[in-house]
């Protein structure tokens, strides 16, 4: 019962090395473009924005911006609900350099799960592998198995994998060539959208 307008910022990505500064700017550059589409609501389908950009945005600027504009993102949704999947209480989170510096996974996840152990693996080149149509190759094995093997070898006990990047899911079948089978692999894509709807439920106007 909604439209949806898509926007994906090809020319400027990855956001996942870039500086807070750059990726608030692109970011608010995107969000203002909405608005200007005459969308009440966005999401930041990413995580690196998510993470180096939300906050600002909706603490500094949306009040500039006019009434009943919303501004969301990937990380909080996610995180309320990522320490149901896990039976032992230890989480890997995979996702860009941004990302895991921002450290937004673990401050959000200890908020809901205040008990669980959230280790963290950057990875700069899966995202580059996924733009440039690499990611099914036998040359994106090498960096999927070593950034699988330094999350584990953070935390042996790890029983649950997040994806923490929108782009991850196209590796999917290489990463589950290299993850254990009592491992189990999270993506975010139906969490997210089960939230907005639990959201939209809320605030239908």
């Amino acid at each position: 019962q909604y439209d949806y307008i898509y926007l994906g910022d090809n020319a400027r990505a990855p956001y996942g090395p870039r500086s807070f500064d750059q990726v608030y700017e692109y970011t608010l550059e995107a969000v203002s473009w909405f608005f200007k589409q005459g969308c009440p609501l966005i999401i930041l389908a990413c995580n690196t924005a998510s993470a180096k950009a939300l906050r600002t945005i909706q603490q500094n600027d949306l009040a500039k911006m006019g009434k009943r504009k919303r501004v969301l993102g990937v990380i909080r949704p996610t995180a309320e609900v990522i320490g149901n999947f896990s039976k032992l209480g230890h989480v890997g989170v995979l996702g860009t350099k941004g990302t895991v510096q921002s450290e937004s996974y673990i401050l959000e996840i200890e908020k809901f799960f205040p008990h669980a152990r959230v280790s963290q693996e950057a990875c700069p080149m899966w995202v580059p592998l996924i733009e440039n149509n690499e990611y099914n190759t036998a040359g994106a094995d090498y960096f999927v198995k070593k950034h699988i093997d330094n999350l584990l070898a953070k935390d042996a006990e790890i029983d649950t994998f997040l994806l923490g990047c929108t782009h991850y899911p196209l590796l999917i079948d290489k990463i589950n060539q290299f993850v254990p089978n009592n491992i189990q692999v999270i993506e975010q894509g139906s969490i997210v959208a089960q939230s907005l709807q639990n959201y939209l439920f809320k605030h239908p106007e």
